[in-house]
């Protein structure tokens, strides 16, 4: 039997520090029953296809969204073409209402295409929509995006962003995957991609594919959540997570964002950066700078600089107020040249 990631009740998280230190600090994927079962769109949805498709027209402003579309024969099992070379679905470009009308007009028909529209700016498509059904854990400046579709399985990939994920409508299940596990999840060229990042091509096959042994020694390890409307989880930055939508039709809201971020940039920025400056070094090199990684970036073993006064910290004590600015200018200047 699978194992399920922790679950926490909505009224548990009463204010936006209670979510950060209660649920995204310990960086594990967490359930959270009904956090969003009062939304409208929710409401509208539990009603009939028909209201949940009123609902989203009252907000929507005409633009042109890109559209998955998969033959029949694929089951909404959106990938690969057999050789990688390619997938195997097409990208049509459509209204969003055309496209609304489309998945909801045909949601549970035999032998019909499966359809699929995701990651969708609700300010871009339905202004207005976020003030109706608004989330009170995030600031108001992380916008939700929304995802509408038939029965479908998007292959388990990771984001670089923390996320919370809101069924709104249907039901999903989550199949989630620790991000120390990626040595054994065989993952697909990463910049040849369905939807933006990579995906586990283990994950993917049958079970006990021989192309993929070492996949064997984890796929045990994945936690599954089951989700209804209402329900929401979120899902920390780099959690492998397929996603599969289990009922004809099918909404999702979810907001990404960077709960621990001191500034703009990004660590897959610093992930990048290592490929040009690290990978093709020899291997010796490559482990001494794994040690020094390890002590003064992952800190395993404690603060570098612990058995020195706080006062002598320098670069190595708190980012704010100064350090920030002042190893940003180094970095600058090293990119330079100077």
């Amino acid at each position: 039997m699978a194992a399920i990631p922790r679950e926490i009740a909505a009224h548990d998280l009463t204010e936006p520090n209670t979510f950060l230190r209660e649920v995204a600090e310990p960086c594990r994927p967490v359930v959270i029953r009904g956090l969003v079962r009062s939304w409208p769109i929710v409401l509208a949805a539990t009603r009939s296809a028909a209201h949940f498709k009123d609902y989203l027209a009252k907000f929507d402003k005409g633009a042109q969204a890109e559209v998955f579309v998969g033959a029949p024969h694929i089951e909404g099992r959106y990938y690969y073409s057999d050789d990688l070379s390619g997938f195997n679905f097409s990208r049509e470009r459509m209204s969003f209402s055309s496209a609304l009308e489309q998945i909801v007009a045909t949601a549970g028909g035999p032998g019909k295409p499966s359809m699929y529209m995701g990651s969708l700016p609700t300010g871009l498509y339905l202004p207005g929509f976020a003030a109706e059904n608004s989330l009170s854990l995030l600031k108001d400046e992380v916008e939700p995006r929304i995802w509408i579709g038939h029965a479908s399985i998007v292959s388990a990939h990771y984001d670089t962003m923390d996320n919370i994920a809101c069924v709104v409508a249907g039901t999903r299940r989550f199949t989630l995957y620790a991000p120390e596990t990626i040595d054994r999840l065989y993952i697909s060229p990463i910049d040849h991609t369905m939807a933006g990042q990579p995906v586990s091509l283990a994950a993917s096959a049958p079970p006990d594919d021989e192309r993929y042994p070492r996949f064997r020694e984890v796929r045990d390890q994945a936690l599954v959540a089951e989700l209804h409307a209402g329900d929401a989880i979120y899902v920390p930055k780099l959690w492998w997570h397929q996603v599969e939508a289990t009922s004809s039709l099918n909404a999702l809201v979810n907001y990404w964002w960077d709960a621990f971020r001191a500034g703009p940039d990004a660590p897959a920025a610093a992930l990048l950066l290592s490929l040009i400056t690290i990978c093709e070094r020899p291997p010796a090199e490559r482990q001494a700078w794994k040690a020094f990684f390890d002590h003064f970036v992952f800190r395993t073993n404690g603060h570098p600089l612990a058995h020195l006064p706080a006062s002598q910290h320098g670069v190595l004590g708190p980012l704010k107020p100064d350090n920030y600015q002042k190893i940003c200018a180094s970095v600058m200047q090293m990119l330079r040249g100077v």
